[in-house]
């Protein structure tokens, strides 16, 4: 498959050297030269990822999101092809770019949705959740280590401590703003590579949303102890000096706008890491345990003091 992706980012040029940047269900990456090319997971719905690749062309958010170059399908599969932007450097951990995530998404938060070409699908947030929860019953296999039954049991706990919306088991609340859905440090690029402005990429989760979502993983990484506070507040802070919705004016308590959504982020992490230890057949790692422990304060707080407190 990457091989073949490859082969249609070319557009039937020449053949060069391509780059395996992923491969997972939800999407195989290349690099072929200065384009990307992704594989989006087969059970896609296409309709909504058109949209989302139409978005991340529009207009409204130009130096936001990084724009498309074109889409086709690969093995049945949807595609789409993007400019190669510079990712951030793992191995420079001080020079992440936390101001420049909170700005651009409070950028993307702030964009009227009517400036916007097409109708604004769901934000998928939710929708992950789901499933890396139902992923839970394969984290136990047959010779699984000792005790990751009983960690599954403590993420199913906190899981049902949240509202049934952060779930994906109710519509979720009126309203909301246009929302990338999965942010993490590994969705922003400079572009043009290597020194241009840093975008948002990483459009499959986009959607309409509670804002709250998009600050979520720094949240819950935070809350955890596996964020450092001051990069989490100058990320929050950068945040809320760009007008962004999600975390009140500065100066005030973020947690009661932040804390559904930095739970279920807690949530969503944990039940992944407890599947992919299983899948090695190991326990969890380090920070794996932080995330797991966190649910398991999570299932214990009393039901008045969850919206008081990080996870």
């Amino acid at each position: 498959m990457p091989a073949d992706l490859a082969a249609w980012a070319r557009g039937g040029g020449p053949p060069q050297p391509y780059a395996l940047l992923a491969d997972r269900d939800d999407g195989i990456v290349v690099r072929c030269g200065d384009t990307v090319a992704k594989a989006h997971a087969a059970d896609s719905d296409r309709d909504a990822l058109a949209l989302r690749v139409r978005l991340a062309g529009a207009g409204a958010l130009a130096g936001v999101l990084l724009p498309p170059l074109r889409t086709g399908s690969v093995r049945g599969r949807p595609a789409s092809q993007w400019p190669y932007g510079a990712p951030v450097d793992p191995e420079r951990p001080g020079d992440a770019p936390w101001e420049e995530a909170g700005r651009l998404l409070a950028a993307l938060h702030r964009t009227p949705l009517g400036a916007l070409p097409v109708p604004v699908p769901p934000m998928r947030g939710p929708a992950k959740l789901a499933r890396a929860l139902r992923s839970l019953p394969a984290a136990c296999p047959p010779r699984a280590p000792a005790g990751l039954a009983a960690d599954a049991a403590a993420v199913r706990a906190a899981a049902r401590t949240l509202p049934a919306w952060a779930r994906g088991e109710a519509p979720p609340p009126p309203g909301g703003v246009l929302c990338h859905g999965d942010l993490h440090l590994g969705q922003l690029v400079r572009y043009p590579a290597p020194e241009g402005p840093w975008l948002l990429i990483d459009v499959d989760d986009l959607g309409l949303g509670d804002p709250a979502w998009d600050l979520a993983r720094p949240a819950a990484w935070y809350a955890a102890g596996i964020l450092a506070p001051e990069p989490w507040l100058r990320f929050l802070g950068a945040y809320r000096s760009a007008g962004g919705p999600a975390a009140g004016p500065p100066g005030s308590d973020p947690w009661p706008q932040l804390d559904a959504a930095a739970r279920a982020l807690t949530v969503q992490t944990a039940a992944r890491a407890l599947a992919k230890a299983a899948r090695g057949r190991r326990g969890p790692d380090g920070v794996e345990r932080l995330m797991v422990d966190a649910c398991d304060r999570m299932a214990s707080l009393p039901a008045d003091l969850e919206s008081a407190a990080p996870p």
